[in-house]
């Protein structure tokens, strides 16, 4: 390590064993003051493991931490807001039917106890507030907050609590690309201020554009540090991965045929009894791949659910596949008549965790003329369908009998797509098909989808990853509060137009 003299955070060799895996090897990290170190690497990595220790969620094996200059011994997260290092996590933890007061001040004892005094809260959040641009009410309510204010909350929890070290796993997963630039414009005067920040995220371009520094980590160990100014994109992505990557998926020519989709003014409710899809019409053709841009919450769930054959609908709304009136149908029913369906969570809506690899990959088709005789199953047909399936996918696991859930979330979904892409389907309906998967697998499963682009499937892709859009999409249909607001042909899509039109701006 260098600079030490500049260092508020130093971890010398910390190791973190599990019952057969070294999660972290001999790690080195150090974080300056002033400055965005970016930590960056595949699932299992070890990135995770490494900031909850020093968070205090775990303890290592071997190794020492030194904060400001003097070890120190982090055995919980109370002793991590204590010496003065927070951490804004992936799921925000606030309390929605309070406060942005009552959130920032629970857990924080108050001069006048047993008493809250709130005004005295409410002027330090301003204080803060101006500070570091955290523009919020201090008296809303967080249930009446957009999804980068209430990160914005997060953020002003920690520096409420004095914190100079802050760790951000995963800041950016639910922002819209307006959002992360009024973030990191947050985050870059936090760092100005003499702040240290340890960034964690899977998305390059984001990667490039805030740090400082970049430490790679692969299988539990440091494999590189860099710079942006020393790096690009091919090269981070060559590091984590440990060989060549595509990062933009080549997008063939191709001839579109018949309607395989047809929506007619879908209307869908949502949990809370509220329009969560408002009279969405739309084709898909064989051999297109149709985008559907948005920030999470703006009816992409209730849509994907209202065509699988998952929710009602409202009369006078219509689904056709392969000009079949679905509308009425199963699920079941709809699978018959061409339907694919990979959901948005793997665990449990795509797969049983405690069911085998191969249990999985019959979950939906085990009735099967070619896996039954005379009425019962013939588990040797089973067998000999799921390890081809297992070796065509290149899904890693010790055997078709090992249990879905001990399977990395890239393979699992490896499995899911397997299964979903064997029974020939002519339509897919893929949601956040590479949320949570590492880059290696996501490049697998763009070149899958691809692929069935090219043998005439029709697609709808539905993600908040705007790069895999914009990168898979013939067409890119942009919803927002349940509408489609614009429909954008794949050749034509600008990054920035997209992003104003996920945050409603259509002028």
């Amino acid at each position: 390590m260098t600079d030490t003299n500049n260092n508020l955070l130093e971890m010398r060799g910390v190791t973190k064993r599990f019952p057969g895996v070294v999660a972290n090897n001999n790690i080195d990290l150090d974080v300056r003051y002033g400055e965005v170190h970016t930590l960056l690497g595949e699932n299992g990595a070890g990135k995770s493991t490494l900031v909850k220790i020093l968070f205090g969620l775990y303890q290592a094996d071997e190794g020492e931490i030194l904060l400001r200059g003097n070890p120190i011994d982090i055995d919980s997260p109370s002793a991590a807001i204590d010496s003065r290092v927070g951490m804004i996590h992936q799921h925000f933890m606030l309390v929605p039917t309070l406060t942005v007061c009552e959130n920032v001040a629970l857990g924080v004892p108050s001069d006048r106890r047993p008493f809250t005094d709130l005004e005295n809260v409410a002027t330090r959040i301003s204080d803060i507030s101006n500070e570091h641009g955290l523009a919020v009410d201090p008296w809303v309510k967080v249930e009446h907050l957009s999804v980068g204010e209430r990160q914005r909350v997060e953020i002003i929890k920690a520096l409420y609590r004095d914190a100079e070290l802050l760790v951000l796993d995963e800041p950016t997963a639910v922002l819209t690309p307006k959002e992360v630039e009024d973030l990191f414009v947050i985050l870059r005067r936090m760092a100005d201020s003499g702040k240290g920040l340890i960034f964690i995220s899977h998305k390059l371009r984001e990667v490039m554009s805030l740090s400082d520094r970049i430490t790679v980590l692969r299988d539990g160990e440091v494999v590189g540090e860099t710079t942006p100014s020393e790096t690009n994109r091919q090269d981070l992505a060559q590091m984590m991965v440990g060989r060549d990557v595509r990062l933009t998926p080549d997008l063939p020519e191709t001839k579109l045929g018949a309607k395989r989709l047809m929506l007619s003014d879908l209307t869908v409710v949502g949990d809370n009894e509220t329009v969560a899809v408002n009279k969405v019409s739309f084709d898909i053709h064989a051999g297109e791949i149709l985008g559907i841009a948005g920030v999470s919450g703006n009816g992409q769930r209730e849509l994907a659910e209202a065509i699988a054959g998952l929710r009602e609908i409202e009369p006078g709304s219509s689904i056709e596949l392969d000009s079949s009136d679905v509308t009425l149908c199963s699920t079941h029913e709809r699978r018959e008549k061409g339907l694919g369906f990979i959901p948005e969570e793997r665990i449990p809506d795509g797969a049983i965790p405690d069911f085998t690899v191969s249990e999985n990959l019959v979950l939906v088709n085990h009735g099967d003329e070619n896996f039954t005789k005379r009425g019962l199953f013939s588990f040797d047909s089973i067998r000999s369908h799921n390890i081809e399936l297992v070796s065509d996918f290149d899904v890693k696991t010790p055997s078709i009998e090992t249990p879905t859930s001990s399977l990395s979330g890239g393979n699992i979904q490896k499995v899911i797509l397997a299964r979903e892409l064997s029974a020939k389907p002519t339509f897919l309906l893929a949601c956040q098909p590479t949320r949570g998967v590492d880059i290696g697998a996501a490049e697998y499963i763009h070149n899958r989808l691809i692929e069935q682009r090219g043998i005439g499937t029709a697609t709808l892709l539905i993600s908040e990853d705007l790069d895999e859009v914009i990168g898979l999409s013939d067409r890119i249909a942009v919803m927002y509060e349940g509408e489609i607001i614009s429909i954008v042909s794949g050749e034509d899509a600008e990054r920035n137009k997209i992003g104003l039109l996920m945050a409603g701006v259509t002028d």
